[in-house]
Order: structure tokens, then sequence, then C-alpha cells
């Protein structure tokens, strides 16, 4: 499905939407989910990236699928972080890889029956079907495109011994395998859905009531940033002396669970002030030479669910935001994942989304 947003000023916003149960469903590089493995099409490398300053491992943190529309190619971004206590608020300790691949390419990766592969449109026109799980009793709920296929194990009597043998030999076996974050499916809904009704709007107020209680910080909400008020900011009156912070809160308050926004080529929602360089900040590609553009960030909330596989780890960040190719570029003979540029902000109050 298309991931891309209907418009430059749409912003899609992603939340935990349980847990991805491996024994029941086998997830494809067309899973938009945290944690686990990265799923990416054949022939492409299952990548395993380091860490630019203590070399270790990076975890997966987020996979999400994301195809361009008019484009022929799958498309998807993945998202890896150094767990380390000195690294994770760091922007150089994290890395981003986009895989991609022609459908064609695409037919020895594990995808769902033809009848319900999502088409390269059903983004654009049905953005809450993202990662949306299927409707009890086994049937798909209308409008939710299924995000992994149930897992098929053959009888062990069915298995072929000299497969077995090159897989051992070709693949990396479970005991090489990086740590990773329990894995969870990701859904979706259009950030305007939100103020849709009149008592989201009054619920959204009070948590945004309630946050400047806490804080001793005064803004006046006229109306949500939708082109038809002002929002005024007392910046004397901001107990971090932060006005950015305080438009991110505000802008969150009305769904402070969400752990993801996407908006390719729209505005960022920084947490503090970013570098006035930012331009310059934000590198060209390293493929092609061609800028960037913003396409998605995660969210606070995201910490608290990123729970490890048996080990403990922990990140901390306030928000990740990933610039990617304007041109997506990609060469048909590419057989590694092409990298994109994270920016980290740290979060200058973590403990209120703890």
């Amino acid at each position: 499905m298309n991931m891309a947003s209907p418009g430059l000023d749409q912003v899609l916003v992603g939340f935990c939407d349980g847990e991805l149960d491996s024994k029941r469903h086998q997830s494809t590089f067309m899973t938009n989910k945290v944690g686990g493995l990265p799923d990416v099409p054949s022939p492409l490398s299952r990548p395993c990236p380091r860490c630019r300053r203590c070399g270790s491992v990076l975890v997966h943190v987020v996979q999400v699928y994301c195809p361009l529309e008019g484009s022929p190619y799958h498309r998807t971004l993945h998202v890896f972080a150094c767990p380390g206590d000195d690294c994770s608020g760091r922007s150089e300790c994290w890395r981003v890889l986009r895989s991609q691949c022609l459908e064609a390419d695409s037919v020895r990766s594990p995808t769902p029956p033809e009848e319900l592969r999502p088409s390269a449109t059903d983004w654009c026109d049905s953005a809450d079907d993202w990662g949306m799980e299927e409707a009890q009793g086994g049937k798909q709920a209308p409008n939710q495109t299924p995000h992994a296929i149930e897992a098929d194990v053959p009888a062990s009597d069915d298995i072929d011994v000299s497969t077995r043998l090159e897989e051992l030999q070709l693949g990396p076996s479970e005991l090489d395998a990086p740590p990773c974050f329990r894995p969870s499916f990701i859904s979706v809904m259009e950030e305007t859905d939100l103020f849709g009704e009149d008592h989201d709007l009054a619920h959204a107020q009070k948590l945004l009531k309630d946050y400047k209680k806490r804080e001793g910080l005064s803004v006046e909400l006229d109306c949500y940033e939708d082109g038809t008020g002002v929002e005024k900011y007392e910046k004397t009156k901001v107990r971090h002396g932060d006005a950015v912070f305080a438009r991110f809160m505000k802008k969150i308050s009305v769904c402070s669970e969400q752990i993801l926004r996407y908006c390719r080529s729209g505005k960022p929602l920084f947490i503090s002030e970013p570098p006035a360089n930012m331009s310059q900040v934000v590198l060209a590609c390293f493929s092609c030479g061609g800028p960037r553009t913003f396409e998605l960030q995660l969210m606070p909330a995201l910490v608290s669910l990123l729970k490890g596989e048996g080990l403990e780890m922990q990140l901390e960040f306030g928000t990740v935001l990933v610039y990617t190719c304007l041109k997506s570029c990609w060469m048909s003979d590419t057989k590694e994942a092409v990298e994109e540029f994270c920016f980290v902000q740290s979060d200058p109050d973590q403990q209120l989304f703890k």
C-alpha cells in the first residue's frame, strides 16, 4: 500500500497495535512494525548495521512500508539505534536504511495472497488501513489491510534435508541473530481525524489544561493549527523556557500515545529548538548526492514500548527525525539497502511519557 501522505500538510499518526506473535504471523517487508528483526525483499541481505560511536550491533526500532505514489518499487524504511547508555540520544548512534525492489523482483519474498495484497494506491485512499489487525474470527474487517501473513510451518518430515543444510550454510543462525525489541504491529490514522468530533477537541483541551497546570505553562489555545486561529505563548511562564517544547506538547496533547508521525516532504515537529543551519545539518544523499526531504519521525511514547527480548535494553530520546532522498534513488542491481539520514533530539521532560 502507498504510505505516502495525500498532501504535503497531511500528517499520518502511528500507534502501537498489539504484539506481533511470531507463532501466528510471519512478517514481511510490507509489515509496519516496532522491533523484531528487519524484513527485506529478496535478493537484498538483511542489514545488521553497527554504531558509529561504540561499534555495537544496532537494534531494529521500527520498520515502515512506504512506497511512493507512481513508483514501480516496493519501498521500506528501517530505523536502528544503539541501546548503549551513552549512545541512544546521539544522532550518530542511529541509522536508517531504505530498501526497495520492483514488484516483479519480489516474487521470492513471502507476501500475502494476491487478493489480500494492498495495491500501490491504497495508502492515499485509506490511511487508516496501515497495520490494522484482522477482525476476530479470522475475517478481515472492512477497509483493513493485513500487515502480516499467517505463519505456515511445514511438518519436519516434509523438509528436504539438503535444503536445511543449505539454509544453515547461507543464512544466519538464531545464535548469530542480533538482539531485538519485542515486535508489535503499527496502526495509523490521519491526524485530522483526531479533531473530527467536538468531544475529541474537548478531551484535547482538558489534556492541555492539565499539562499547563503541571508545568506552570501559559498557552492560549484559540484553536489547533488549522490555519484559522493564532497560538500565543507567554514564554516567561514556560518552566523549561522553551516555547518549541510547549508547541510540541500542544500538538500531541490530543493523543500522547502516538509513536510515529509520517508526512513526506512536510514539516517536522521539533521537540526543542533545531540548529539554525538545519538545512546544512541534513546531509545530501550518500548514494546520488541529491537533496533529502523530511519523511517521518519517532515520538516519545515509543520509548516505553521498546522492550528487549530476554535482554535489558533501553533507548532514551525525544524525537528521531528521518530524512530521505528526495528522488528515492535506486539502482535495479542494488544488493544492499541505501542509508538515509537521522537527526535525534533529546526529550527535555521524558518522564511525562512514562
